[in-house]
């Protein structure tokens, strides 16, 4: 997400969030904040149809692009109220979705000791299934009887 974007909706002034990124830069990783090369912003500016005044003000330079994470510790550092507000929203959501792993889990594990079990009772209905299909087939085919054994010849035996 763009700066300029990204601070539209904490309600704060895009220079402003910039230098509360810059001064905290520690909290922004390469995965959570970069800024996009020259020629990705002339092309993103080809794209989108943006002169070098985007969003209503001059920009200087390229802009930052945010990360999902970046997004959220930019909530954090930002004292905006709209910024506060979103904080608490995102930790209220990861709470929550916390709360539904943690059902998730517990029926995951059910899951798997159920499975064991089949697995278990499976194995002996297997064996007693290839078993009686075994005599079965013997009935349907029987194994051919041995061949009786070469008689003696009579006479002189070399």
């Amino acid at each position: 997400m763009l700066d300029s974007d990204l601070a539209r909706i904490y309600g704060t002034p895009t220079g402003a969030l910039n230098r509360a990124v810059r001064r905290n830069r520690e909290r922004f990783p390469a995965d959570f904040v970069f800024q996009i090369s020259p020629t990705e912003w002339k092309n993103l500016k080809c794209q989108i149809g943006i002169s070098s005044f985007a969003h209503g003000g001059r920009r200087r330079g390229r802009p930052y692009v945010f990360t999902e994470h970046g997004a959220i510790m930019a909530a954090n550092v930002l004292n905006s109220p709209r910024a506060v507000q979103m904080s608490v929203f995102v930790v209220r959501a990861f709470l929550k979705m916390r709360a539904l792993l943690g059902d998730k889990r517990d029926l995951a594990q059910k899951l798997a000791s159920l499975e064991k079990e089949l697995k278990k009772r499976l194995d002996v209905h297997e064996a007693v299934i290839v078993t009686i299909l075994q005599r079965v087939m013997d009935i349907i085919d029987p194994p051919a009887l041995p061949a009786p054994p070469p008689k003696p010849r009579i006479g002189f035996n070399p």
